[in-house]
């Protein structure tokens, strides 16, 4: 074979097989794939010693050419030298005729996947008959149906958590609803987290629904809410529980004299008037309080009891001031 019959002939090889390998006789190298030359660098060279390269693994006793024509057409394990990215390789030997010497043909295997991320290869890098590429779309394809279901399952998430969300939420006020309350309470009780509770009453709040009309009303509440958000921490439970009703947990809060003080800046805060499309909206606070360590063991809905009961009492004491509950460490259910 001439010269150029080499060429010609190594140039078709590399068509059909971008991974292949032909020694000589001595075991020089002769030519190499484009594809495997990218992955081995200057590792692989024309005229490197085939064996200082490649270890035949399986089958066992090949360390020649020779070797390598005597078992052609067995499936071939080869593990590369001083090649990082290459574990192991796949093969089959091919004989040819004369002093042509053999041709290996090897493939990456179940590595292939690795080896496509580590050398940067694409589908030009592989025959077009190469089964890796229907792996390689297989797996494209497995990517982008694994991330479309991340992403629906994301979105299912989302709507999840915003319908729970909306579930536990004052749609006028923004504040916890009295579902969420209970939930609150109930987790406090459980465990054993000691809290005060304020209930709140709105003074004169009818009387603006009455001359100014709902909207008005709506625009009270939206503002009596931000201002319990001011006088609460991030901590803290601010519910709507009723028309004009709301109650507060206060988190891990049980000294007295602290309650109130809060609930006096509550009452004077709500007591300031507020302005409404020009007119001007005046309400005041009755405010009842309890404390969760006042009770062996606390019960959620007669610390509400309680609390509602301190809060008549501000109304009948006057309006706009806070009581109290003086229940001297009661059982539950007294």
């Amino acid at each position: 074979m001439g010269q150029s019959d080499m060429m010609i002939a190594a140039a078709a090889v590399n068509g059909l097989m971008p991974m292949h390998v032909w020694a000589m006789p001595d075991g020089r190298i002769r030519s190499v794939g484009t594809t495997l030359r990218k992955a081995f660098g200057p590792n692989l060279l024309d005229g490197t010693a085939f064996f200082d390269v490649f270890e035949v693994r399986r089958p066992g006793a090949i360390f020649t050419v020779d070797d390598l024509r005597r078992r052609a057409g067995e499936r071939l394990s080869i593990v590369p030298h001083r090649v990082a990215n290459v574990q192991s390789l796949r093969g089959i030997a091919v004989a040819l005729g004369g002093e042509g010497g053999v041709l290996v043909n090897l493939s990456f295997g179940i590595g292939v996947i690795e080896a496509v991320v580590a050398h940067h290869l694409t589908d030009a890098d592989f025959a077009a008959t190469d089964l890796a590429m229907e792996l390689l779309y297989l797996v494209e394809a497995k990517t982008a149906v694994t991330e479309e279901l991340r992403q629906l399952n994301l979105r299912l998430q989302g709507a999840r958590d915003a319908a729970q969300e909306q579930a536990l939420t004052d749609t006028l006020t923004g504040l916890r609803n009295r579902r969420a309350l209970d939930f609150a309470m109930a987790n406090l009780i459980e465990h054993h987290i000691p809290f005060g509770l304020m209930h709140i009453d709105l003074d004169y709040f009818k009387a603006v629904n009455d001359t100014l009309g709902h909207a008005a009303g709506d625009h009270v509440l939206r503002q009596v809410a931000q201002s319990l958000l001011l006088e609460t921490r991030s901590g803290d439970t601010v519910a709507r529980v009723g028309g004009d009703e709301f109650v507060i947990l206060f988190n891990g809060l049980t000294e007295p004299e602290s309650l109130s003080r809060i609930a006096n800046r509550v009452v004077e805060r709500l007591s300031e008037p507020s302005d409404f499309q020009g007119e001007v909206c005046r309400i005041s606070a009755s405010i009842g309080i309890t404390i969760s360590t006042d009770y062996l063991p606390p019960e959620a809905e007669q610390m509400l009891s309680d609390a509602d009961t301190a809060l008549y009492a501000s109304k009948n004491a006057g309006r706009g001031q806070a009581q109290l509950f003086r229940g001297d460490r009661r059982a539950a259910g007294e």
